[in-house]
């Protein structure tokens, strides 16, 4: 049995397979099954895994356009206008960024019209003060998570 940096090692195993059993967990990583338990509780617990949540294929199930938003927000709107977008189920990520935009949004959309009605309609915000929207030709890479290094 080995706990050299089972935490990294265990989270890189679910990283290939969310569903795996604790069982498979355990033998795959030469440890207890009430090992692996305890470890996934601690890492749940500190809110490093999240949950356990299907890949959805986002093109497949017909939200094939993919647009980056790009906003100025009047500064002391930013927290708002960001919550604002955040609660849109649309909305697959926000992100409040430096530099010449306050807040980067990405939404799927079923198509072009759905994508420019609900755009125009978070547009309508006072507080937003200017916005860039780009349209993604081909996803190169999208919704990935990465290994984590091990010592």
């Amino acid at each position: 049995m080995t706990y050299e940096n089972l935490d990294e090692k265990l989270v890189n195993e679910l990283l290939g397979d969310g569903r795996a059993s604790l069982r498979s967990l355990a033998e795959d990583l030469d440890v207890s099954v009430t090992t692996i338990s305890n470890h996934l509780s601690e890492l749940e617990d500190e809110g490093i895994i999240q949950g356990y949540t299907p890949k959805i294929d986002y093109d497949a199930v017909g939200y094939d356009v993919t647009a980056i938003l790009q906003l100025k927000v009047e500064g002391s709107s930013l927290v708002e206008v960001t919550e604002t977008l955040s609660e849109h189920h649309q909305m697959v990520s926000v992100y409040e960024t430096t530099g010449d935009h306050d807040i980067i949004a990405i939404g799927k959309f079923r198509n072009t019209d759905d994508m420019n009605e609900t755009i125009k309609n978070l547009l309508t915000d006072p507080e937003i003060k200017g916005s860039n929207t780009s349209v993604v030709l081909n996803p190169a890479k999208e919704h990935e998570q990465f290994e984590l290094d091990i010592a």
